[in-house]
């Protein structure tokens, strides 16, 4: 049957459409949400909980807590995107993540409210979080369904560029923010980036109701396949690949590590200044920037595994360097390893796994399967700064148990990957499903077979 010109337009054009709203909607997003980290690390500990030595550490934890409401996040944004769409969902969790963060702007410190302070700021973050559970996986699988083929990796690394994005911008608003002075800062000026979150979150909004349905999910729910409940139908027909992708994902730990912990080691521990710590990191997540579509390139062409690999290997030992640096306070190297740590061995991985993970799901329970493994594994990052100032213990000299932690968990994530599918080269209509795909990479030379219904429309 012939397509008509306006179909065969459609999906390029909401491909580049759908990029460039998850590039923005998660970078604004996710500003919301590093925003609280680097308070986490410079303010909250003296705002917000007793004074005392575990200050710190519970400030610390509060960055945690957000990463467990996220597998319930994944699990509820998962459910209603796999069965009434994914734009929808998108749009709530927008809501979520700029309401909470405003509130967060609004609340009284524990001087003022005493108990009440920690509790609602608790409560607020994981708000914060059930927001991220079903964000860049929403994104990820919505960008990669109306990908062409052979560029899904590209498409979809524009999702995890905007998110480093939205971390240099959270880390560039702190910079002026924390040269401030102390009674300034501690008074009203660290409440500035949080109440600009409304403007973020409007801008957002408005880029957002302009992506529309993939055609792949619209398929499905004209064809009524649409799954009652796609939580039981992922884990009672896919729970080896929830397994795979959630021991996958712990090399997520390198971001919390060096964009919350390091930054808190190094102002706090080293004693180098804040606002020179935080270029460090907006300098290194916008190399991430740009390096991310460029690893999508190279991995849409040579496939997922080399780059995702070569990526993590890079991430085991980039960790001890830029350790050794941070801990001598040697500034052009921490620059430099800084970069090299997250502008090319992170994203190495990072730009990828937002088309490698949800290739290795059908379209019925894409976005839980998506959201539901990289949630759960990313649980371990969430609490990485919180077990890293329990292993360092204050001592500037034992930062070797913190890197091996991180090289240990992009060891496991190293494992997991060899153990997974090469799925650069199935088509997008059949991704998931292994014995049709097999079928398609036939030999050349073997008899032609019937086509596919989704072949037979083309």
């Amino acid at each position: 049957m012939a397509v008509s010109t306006s179909a065969s337009v459609r999906p390029r054009n909401n491909a580049k459409i759908a990029a460039v709203s998850g590039f923005v909607g998660s970078a604004l997003e996710y500003y919301d949400f590093f925003i609280f980290g680097s308070a986490a690390a410079l303010i909250f500990g003296k705002l917000f909980f007793a004074p005392g030595p575990s200050a710190m550490l519970l400030s610390f934890a509060t960055v945690g807590v957000a990463y467990v409401a996220r597998p319930l996040g994944a699990v509820i944004c998962g459910h209603l995107g796999d069965k009434f769409g994914r734009k929808r969902v998108l749009l709530l969790t927008l809501l979520l993540m700029g309401t909470s963060t405003f509130l967060i702007g609004c609340l009284p410190t524990y001087s003022q409210i005493g108990m009440a302070a920690p509790i609602l700021i608790v409560v607020l973050r994981l708000i914060q979080g059930l927001s991220a559970g079903g964000e860049s996986p929403g994104s990820s699988s919505l960008t990669l369904e109306h990908a062409p083929d052979r560029k899904r990796a590209f498409y979809t690394s524009w999702t995890m560029s905007g998110i480093m994005f939205g971390i240099v911008l959270s880390t560039l608003v702190f910079i002026p923010v924390a040269s401030m002075p102390e009674e300034q800062l501690m008074a009203w000026g660290w409440r500035i980036p949080f109440l600009a979150s409304a403007v973020v979150t409007v801008i957002a909004f408005v880029l957002r109701r302009l992506l529309e349905e993939p055609p792949v999910f619209e398929e499905v729910k004209e064809n009524d396949e649409v799954v009652k409940v796609p939580l039981v139908t992922l884990f009672r027909h896919h729970w080896p690949t929830v397994i795979r992708i959630t021991a996958m994902s712990l090399f997520a730990i390198i971001n919390t590590i060096v964009n919350v912990f390091a930054l808190s080691y190094a102002t706090s521990v080293i004693g180098i200044e804040r606002g020179l710590m935080l270029t460090v990191i907006a300098v290194a997540n916008l190399t991430a920037v740009a390096m991310g579509p460029l690893a999508g390139i190279l991995s849409d062409r040579i496939g997922r595994k080399p780059v995702f690999l070569g990526g993590l290997v890079l991430q085991i030992v980039m960790i001890y360097v830029f350790f050794t640096a941070l801990s001598s306070a040697n500034v052009p190297m921490i620059f430099l390893t800084g970069i090299l740590l997250i502008g090319v061995a992170y994203t190495g991985a990072n730009s990828i796994y937002p088309a490698y993970f949800p290739e290795q799901f059908p379209v019925k329970v894409r976005y839980s399967g998506m959201a539901i493994s990289l949630m759960l594994g990313l649980l371990l990052a969430g609490f990485a700064p919180a077990i890293s100032q329990l292993l360092i213990g204050g001592d500037k000299a034992n930062w070797v148990p913190v890197a091996t932690f991180a090289a240990v968990a992009c060891l496991i994530s190293a494992i997991a990957t060899l153990t997974g599918p090469e799925t650069f080269r199935t088509p997008t209509a059949l991704l998931g499903q292994k014995k049709t795909a097999k079928r398609l990479e036939a030999p050349k030379d073997s008899a032609p077979t019937a086509a596919t219904p989704d072949e037979a429309r083309v």
